[in-house]
């Protein structure tokens, strides 16, 4: 069983395909809550089940203030046809080449299976890690410890302007 990053620790930050011709980079989420969710493949029921759920709950995450970025080993057009049969809408990352070392990065990966972990992450504001969970194999972990995690932070910071 894999041994993952636990909060406290600033987020390893990547670069990763969202398409086979885009990047996204962690850094561009900086000021902003970002919940990274790691999976082993798209394709699985169980790993289908759960991002179709996160996309169901999307606009919650985002009322809480978070972005939801799923990552695996699948490669960038592997991604990009899950999404659309799934009609996601948000990005997936492609952690295939050099294959899992963002995974391995945050303690995910799993060597033995060649793929990484179901484990979730939010990265703060500040780039550090707010709160991390790893899934027992095979189970979806659904969406109430991320929901509830978010409601243990702190308020996102507002900036007044004055009129």
């Amino acid at each position: 069983m894999p041994t993952i990053l636990s909060p406290g620790t600033t987020a390893p930050d990547f670069t990763l395909n969202a398409t086979p011709d885009q990047k996204l980079s962690l850094s561009e989420f900086r000021g902003r809550r970002v919940i990274l969710a790691f999976y082993p493949a798209d394709w699985s029921p169980v790993c289908g089940d759960q991002m179709s759920l996160y996309n169901h709950v999307l606009a919650e995450f985002r009322k809480k203030g978070a972005e939801l970025v799923g990552i695996s080993v699948d490669g960038a057009w592997c991604h990009q046809a899950f999404a659309h049969d799934r009609n996601l809408h948000f990005p997936l990352l492609s952690d295939f080449e050099p294959k899992g070392a963002v995974s391995r990065a945050y303690g995910a990966y799993q060597d033995n299976v060649g793929e990484s972990a179901r484990a979730l992450f939010i990265v703060d504001e500040q780039g550090k890690i707010a709160w991390s969970f790893l899934s027992p194999v095979g189970i979806n972990p659904g969406a109430d410890g991320i929901l509830d995690a978010l409601d243990m932070m702190p308020a996102p910071e507002t900036t007044n302007v004055a009129t």
